[in-house]
């Protein structure tokens, strides 16, 4: 079965043109929602998925209305894979049902991973390289090392700790930590 899913980000927008197409290249049943792609939990997609059969195909007219980021899409495609379906999407002319498709996905999928730890790489490097500058990442600490011997002083003083806070403006989980 052809199964198309449509999808618009809010209520003001119009599905129609996509359910023209869907319904064009064949789709015999199509799911539709008005919700925003990032938004993970989408009712119609997950009612999708859940109902998949071995030899069907997922139809949509274009990929991201089925996921909105590359990632997302190669995880949605898994789970139709993994239902034994195929996914096709018009506008970008990929088939996962024929071997130049699945091609054409993987290596698309591939390059997305290469992609991303090459990012992860230049971060660690560029973390590495600040810190052999001796700059550290993070949040600067919200009292000094002065600051800190204040605060010890006056706990060991009894005095209350939202109090203490107050004094250095700061909540009373830093003084706490301290």
């Amino acid at each position: 079965m052809i199964i198309g899913y449509a999808r618009v980000s809010t209520e003001e927008q119009n599905l129609d043109a996509q359910v023209a197409a869907l319904n064009e290249a064949g789709a015999e049943r199509i799911f539709d929602e008005k919700i925003s792609g990032s938004i993970r939990s989408r009712p119609a997609l997950d009612r999708m998925l859940d109902q998949l059969r071995s030899g069907d195909v997922v139809l949509v007219s274009k990929y991201d209305r089925l996921a909105r980021s590359l990632p997302d899409l190669l995880d949605i495609v898994a789970k139709i894979e993994e239902a034994g379906a195929g996914f096709r999407s018009l506008a970008e002319d990929i088939d996962t049902t024929t071997p130049a498709g699945r091609l054409v996905f993987h290596v698309f999928a591939s390059i997305a991973q290469f992609e991303r730890e090459r990012i992860r790489e230049r971060t660690m490097e560029g973390l590495a390289s600040a810190r052999a500058k001796g700059r550290v990442g993070g949040r600067p600490p919200a009292l000094s090392e002065d600051q800190k011997a204040e605060v010890k002083r006056l706990k060991a003083e009894r005095r209350a700790v939202k109090d203490i806070a107050a004094m250095f403006k700061v909540s009373p989980a830093t003084i706490k930590r301290v």
